[in-house]
């Protein structure tokens, strides 16, 4: 793993107790504050273990979950897994109509990224105080913790969607029948430095009530 970027010096380690900020806390926040997407041709080996997406999905977990409903989960695409899932991305593209050239560029994208998981998740229609859109700000948040957890650990990662998450044989090859296809999360060691598209605003999204 020579050559990864490290997360910041002194982070306490894994299990230990919660408390009082340390001198460790501003120097996580700003490297949070430089995670970027990193697309897959940007990625190379080694991807993520399956102890280290584990642990990603442990922050994940740390999401607020109204009811602790739970509603996502991560399935990892394994390596020998990729085939099945380019025939399947291929059989999207043929019944969407596409050329047989699009065709063998949509089975290509199973292959996308060193590591690759699919977020799945439930909504629950019904539940008491805890509507739909509390349920996907949760599923949201998941998501942006599992990629900072990623981050932190030295990798670069990207969340794609596209048809592929709407097709319905993809769909229930991930899902069960109360479950939705959200989007696919390619990780891997980024080959350079992530970078934002535009400069950040911090002011843009952030400031006072001003009550009428």
């Amino acid at each position: 793993m020579s050559g990864r970027p490290v997360a910041p010096a002194g982070l306490p380690p894994a299990g230990a107790e919660a408390g009082a900020p340390g001198a460790w806390a501003g120097d996580v926040i700003d490297y949070l504050a430089r995670r970027h997407s990193v697309g897959p041709k940007f990625l190379a080996l080694p991807a993520p273990t399956d102890a280290q997406w584990a642990r990603a999905a442990a922050v994940a977990l740390r999401a607020p979950d109204h009811g602790r409903l739970g509603p996502f989960r991560f399935v990892v695409v394994a390596d020998p897994q990729r085939p099945a899932l380019a025939e399947l991305f291929a059989q999207d593209a043929r019944r969407r109509g596409h050329a047989p050239d699009e065709v063998e560029k949509a089975r290509a994208r199973a292959f996308n990224g060193p590591g690759l998981v699919a977020l799945v998740g439930r909504l629950r229609e019904g539940v008491p105080d805890v509507p739909i859109h509390e349920q996907w700000l949760c599923t949201g948040a998941g998501l942006m913790n599992f990629l900072n957890a990623l981050h932190l650990m030295g990798f670069g990662a990207k969340t794609l969607s596209g048809a592929s998450v709407r097709d319905p044989a993809i769909r229930a090859a991930f899902c069960d029948a109360d479950e939705t296809l959200v989007a696919w999360v390619v990780a891997g060691t980024p080959r350079r430095a992530s970078r934002p598209a535009a400069a950040d605003r911090a002011a843009a999204v952030i400031g006072p009530w001003r009550p009428a």
